[in-house]
């Protein structure tokens, strides 16, 4: 195993610093969003992180929930944040420098953790298993890592639970089935407790929430997005796209709009 403290192995010259800042905006907009606050609060409490224990954040991006494992694990303990992304990487680090916080950041993936068997007291890992084609190998490798009394939170969207209103429900559905089929494990909310409990942990709790699309964003990346695949796919057309948006426009003006995607948290242990 490689060791999670050696110096992040890229070079900062090569980041392109423009797209970078654009996603971490994006990440930033949706952290502030009332469902992920209040579902990232659900998980830290569930979690009950004590000083001196060793924690792992998969899929940090910008680095605040491996902050937040840092400071309830005190400087005795250890909070790392694991992202494939260098970039990301790279920006967790600075800001963590300008936080003064112990948090501590590795490039890596879910299917291959950087620890040794039975080494880690926590683990979180929030919205990843959705872009995972293989779930299951990245469920044995949580529980892989987790000590007998470890505990994790696996937190992910379910698109199959998506809603948009207004609009044609046809069109709708159609800019819906392309969506998930561009996504490797859409209906990840649903199945993770399957394969968490294959790869020998207990479930032991479940939250929930709805993370809602403010009425600002009718016309943001996401549904610009997801309208513009459909388009490329052939499943709805320019015209339909037009009258879509326009509809979406003309309800969050008078307070029809609405867009959301639930997602679960699942608290686990390993026995």
């Amino acid at each position: 195993m490689s060791d999670p403290t050696a110096p992040l192995s890229f070079r900062a010259d090569e980041i392109d610093r423009a797209a970078l800042d654009q996603l971490a905006a994006v990440l930033d907009l949706q952290a502030a969003r009332p469902g992920i606050r209040r579902l990232r609060e659900w998980s830290l409490a569930a979690l009950q992180v004590q000083p001196g224990e060793s924690a792992l954040d998969i899929g940090s991006g910008t680095g605040s929930e491996t902050r937040a494992l840092a400071a309830a694990v005190t400087p005795s303990g250890r909070a790392i944040g694991l992202d494939p992304n260098p970039g990301m990487a790279l920006l967790a680090r600075e800001r963590t420098e300008e936080e003064g916080s112990t948090a501590q950041f590795v490039i890596g993936d879910a299917y291959s953790l950087p620890f040794p068997d039975d080494r880690l007291d926590v683990v979180r890992c929030e919205r990843v298993f959705q872009h995972l084609s293989e779930p299951d190998r990245a469920a044995a490798e949580v529980a892989r890592v987790l000590r007998p009394g470890g505990r994790g939170v696996i937190v992910d969207s379910d698109w199959g639970t998506a809603i948009m209103h207004p609009g044609d429900p046809l069109v709708l559905q159609k800019i819906m089935d392309v969506m998930l089929s561009h996504t490797a494990n859409p209906h990840s909310g649903r199945l993770l407790p399957g394969q968490l409990t294959s790869a020998g942990l207990v479930v032991e709790d479940i939250g929930t929430e709805a993370l809602i699309q403010d009425p600002g964003d009718v016309t943001g990346p996401l549904v610009q997005m997801m309208t513009a695949a459909a388009i490329a796919e052939g499943a709805i057309t320019d015209v339909q796209s037009a009258e879509l948006l326009d509809q979406l426009n003309a309800a969050a003006r008078r307070g029809d709009f609405h867009m959301s995607v639930t997602m679960f948290a699942y608290l686990v242990r390993q026995p």
